[in-house]
């Protein structure tokens, strides 16, 4: 019976919860920092097929580290799927970190494979941006032909640095 009741525990996927709610408020204050801090995000965002939207990554690292975080897609600025990012490295690593990243899909055909695929990572067709901090983003990036743009924004912590390198991305229920 206590076997059964663990297993049935397990199961709990959140619905009908309040986890999507708060989810969509944190992506929300995270794009609308974003599109006031650095303006050039507004054109960025118009020309993508969809974007999605990672709130808050938290990274931790003593030479084994990880990180994890969710977020939502979002095509149209209306969220169409809810997911968790999570990475491990190992190295000559310390410290912790907290940031927010968005990946801008620039094509639909790789907004297609990301949301076909069952555990999706960042690979080489993508371009990182980075904002200066007079808040611009470079024309390069708004007029790049990279398929995905990835940008990280919002550091603050120990460690130098963020990387999505390795990071999964995997559909959830909040």
């Amino acid at each position: 019976m206590g076997g059964a009741g663990l297993t049935l525990a397990a199961c709990g996927n959140g619905i009908g919860s309040a986890g999507a709610a708060k989810l969509d408020a944190r992506v929300d204050a995270t794009r609308n920092y974003l599109l006031t801090k650095f303006p050039g995000t507004n054109d960025l965002e118009a020309k993508s097929v969809g974007v999605l939207w990672m709130p808050l990554v938290t990274e931790a690292g003593f030479g084994f580290g990880g990180s994890f975080g969710r977020g939502a897609l979002r095509i149209n600025n209306v969220t169409v799927d809810y997911y968790a990012a999570a990475a491990a490295s190992f190295g000559l690593q310390i410290g912790a970190q907290q940031y927010a990243h968005a990946l801008f899909f620039m094509t639909p055909e790789a907004l297609a494979d990301f949301r076909r695929s069952d555990g999706w990572q960042l690979g080489a067709d993508a371009r990182y941006a980075l904002p200066d901090r007079g808040g611009a983003i470079a024309a390069s990036t708004i007029t790049s032909t990279a398929p995905v743009i990835a940008l990280v924004f919002g550091q603050a912590g120990l460690i130098a640095g963020a990387s999505l390198a390795g990071t999964k991305y995997t559909r959830i229920i909040p």
